[in-house]
């Protein structure tokens, strides 16, 4: 049996219960509907789930861009840009809008932030428009979420940046419990064992509805953003303590 995962970054604890049930690990690609739409892919015999997206397909180049469009060497993030034969020429009678997202020599700028190692293989991170930046340090909801859904009281989390005077934006995380018992205190201390300071949630809201998603279940962060917030008494603050954390790299 061969289970294929795309459409989003495949969280930890999604590829360990696939595992667990079937026996056989998800393999994690990457595309879009202007890549045709996959790109990057995991080779199909791999034994675990392998955290990344795996390495571009025959006759496709991929590569990490920095702000300026210039290529970044292996560990650092970026955003990720395609260029190979299954890439789109351009968004039809929308001239303006394919000169954003083309390079000059080509690449199709995809929007989602990623990062290569050294072998080659690519990792995603998140999309551009959600990172966060935390007193000038870069966030990215993904990890966040992958650490949140690792509680076995937790259901499903989101995690989307809110303003704040000190840092810029602070980490602000929206969760459905699976335990009803969980709490603020218990889910700010798993994430400590799992995340230096600055990405730790400041504020923690606990929703009893499901989270909105697309059709294709993605959750959309942007109406979570857009939501009005929450009465005091169902969103809980992050201590003051966490607050003060101090902002170095993981």
């Amino acid at each position: 049996m061969l289970a294929v995962a795309g459409g989003m970054a495949v969280q930890h604890v999604v590829a360990q219960r696939w595992k667990q049930a079937t026996g056989v690990p998800l393999v994690e690609g990457y595309g879009l509907t202007e890549t045709a739409p996959v790109a990057i892919a995991n080779p199909t015999d791999i034994a675990e789930w392998s955290g990344g997206i795996g390495v571009p397909l025959p006759s496709t180049e991929a590569a990490i861009l920095g702000e300026q469009g210039q290529p970044l060497p292996p560990g650092e993030v970026g955003e990720i840009a395609v260029r190979g034969p299954q890439v789109m020429k351009g968004y039809w009678q929308r001239p303006e809008e394919s000169a954003k997202v083309f390079s000059a020599d080509g690449w199709l700028r995809t929007g989602d932030m990623g990062v290569m190692d050294e072998r080659g293989s690519f990792h995603l991170t998140d999309r551009k428009k959600d990172m966060i930046v935390v007193s000038g340090f870069k966030v990215f909801p993904n990890e966040i979420e992958d650490v949140l859904t690792l509680h076995p009281g937790v259901l499903e989390a989101a995690v989307i940046g809110v303003p704040d005077e000190r840092a810029g934006e602070a980490v602000k995380a929206v969760v459905v419990r699976k335990d009803p018992g969980l709490t603020e205190a218990d889910l700010l201390a798993h994430c400590r064992q799992h995340l230096t300071g600055y990405k730790m949630p400041r504020s923690v809201e606990f929703r009893t509805e499901p989270l909105p998603k697309t059709n294709l279940g993605k959750i959309l962060r942007r109406e979570l953003r857009a939501a009005p917030p929450v009465p005091a008494a169902s969103a809980a603050s992050a201590s003051a303590t966490e607050a003060r954390a101090p902002a170095h790299a993981a």
